[in-house]
């Protein structure tokens, strides 16, 4: 069995509908995979239809970007409650901090060059999480570089004189968030060094003690010292292990399926949720 629990959709930043995401999943031959939206549910509906379409299992689940003294954090949740009041009130106030971010990162680059919001909108889906990959995918549309890796390398990256920063939540308050809403929290890519600074394992550590149930240790953006770290750390914490693609459709070079979790961790993490089931057909 051929388990990706780490996708994304035009719901937040990826490039295919939540229904193409599915297809593109069954088409690789995966038996199961998740939608992980940024800070929204919007694209479940979608991902359902389209799974019982194709006979794939669906994990429904959500990333929420956090943020621990500076330090981007960013934590899965899957099988929770969408309706959770807590949990809403806390992505609705994301989602806000994200807009007039992205408004003010568009207002420093149009002193510079020739964009817009109106360009940035165009590349929004109705409904969407918007964030830094649409302005990218809006300066692509207006020529002013050739990629959406381009357009982070040069100008949108953390620290850049057009950097914005936006409202996230403590990553130990979104783990306790995510329990209440009776889902499974999980840790993405803790040791993606390339993206970033990381929190220290004290972080981690703290989030484990909140209830969070594992990390995501097999991931493209971890060298094997980062994957090493990993399986200690989950051993130590009694976390679960998980591996997956952080698929984003032609936004980025992740291939679905190329890290996969085992069945046996799946089956564990529908035995602690209570918010929704997997969807099976």
């Amino acid at each position: 069995m051929r388990i990706d629990l780490h996708t994304h959709s035009n719901v937040s930043d990826g490039t295919q509908s939540p229904a193409e995401v599915i297809d593109s999943a069954s088409g690789t031959g995966l038996d199961v995979v998740a939608l992980t939206d940024h800070d929204t549910t919007a694209g479940w509906d979608e991902a359902a239809a389209a799974a019982r379409h194709h006979r794939i299992a669906l994990v429904r689940g959500i990333e929420i970007s956090c943020q621990h003294q500076g330090v981007s954090v960013h934590l899965l949740g899957y099988l929770l409650d969408p309706d959770a009041p807590g949990l809403l009130e806390e992505l609705e106030r994301s989602r806000e901090s994200r807009v007039s971010r992205a408004q003010r990162i568009v207002e420093l680059l149009s002193r510079d060059l020739p964009l817009t919001w109106d360009d940035v909108l165009k590349q929004v889906e109705p409904g969407a999480t918007i964030g830094r990959p649409h302005i990218a995918d809006a300066m692509v549309a207006k020529a002013i570089v050739t990629s959406r890796g381009m357009a982070f390398q040069d100008y949108l990256y953390d620290g850049s004189r057009y950097y914005v920063s936006h409202y996230a939540p403590d990553p130990v308050s979104a783990v306790r968030l995510v329990v209440a809403a009776g889902g499974v929290a999980v840790m993405a890519h803790p040791f993606a060094g390339i993206r970033g600074r990381v929190v220290a394992d004290t972080v981690i550590e703290a989030m484990a003690e909140a209830g969070m149930a594992g990390l995501e240790v097999h991931h493209r953006d971890h060298d094997p010292a980062g994957v090493r770290h990993g399986l200690d750390l989950a051993a130590s914490l009694d976390l679960m292990v998980t591996g997956s693609s952080d698929y984003h459709g032609a936004g980025k070079v992740n291939r679905l399926g190329e890290n996969t979790t085992d069945p046996s961790v799946l089956q564990r993490i529908e035995e602690l949720a209570r918010g929704v089931g997997v969807l099976r057909t």
